[in-house]
């Protein structure tokens, strides 16, 4: 893939190796540069460090949950334009107005479909 075709960096917030694995396949085919973070600490460094175009986040991190990082994320005055997609293997009642109010743009489920999963995302790039 040639440099020009290049679309940005994602920063990818995930503990779990598998996931990490499936959705960083998913986005380099796509031409997505992605940089790995296994918590929210250094997700929160590296942010800060890259510039992502956006920031994918699991809220079922070890220690300091999703929903604190994107609380921290948000007040970071670099990062307030980048978009911040949850991705959360639970959505139930309550949970998308919480997510919302961390600072989140949105959220996908768990399991991801790679099918819809590039437009879901690119949804929140335009």
């Amino acid at each position: 893939m040639n440099e020009h075709h290049k679309k940005g960096t994602i920063l990818l917030i995930e503990d779990n190796e598998q996931n990490s694995y499936l959705l960083t396949f998913i986005l380099k085919a796509h031409g997505y540069t992605v940089i790995e973070a296994r918590h929210g600490r250094e997700g929160i460094i590296l942010a800060q460090q890259v510039s992502p175009v956006l920031i994918l986040l699991d809220i079922q991190l070890p220690g300091m949950d999703g929903y604190m990082v994107a609380r921290e994320l948000r007040h970071i005055l670099t990062l307030a334009h980048v978009p911040i997609v949850a991705v959360t293997s639970y959505a139930m009642v309550g949970d998308r107005e919480r997510i919302l109010g961390a600072g989140c743009n949105g959220y996908i489920e768990k399991p991801i479909n790679p099918d819809t999963f590039i437009r879901e995302i690119e949804h929140y790039l335009q």
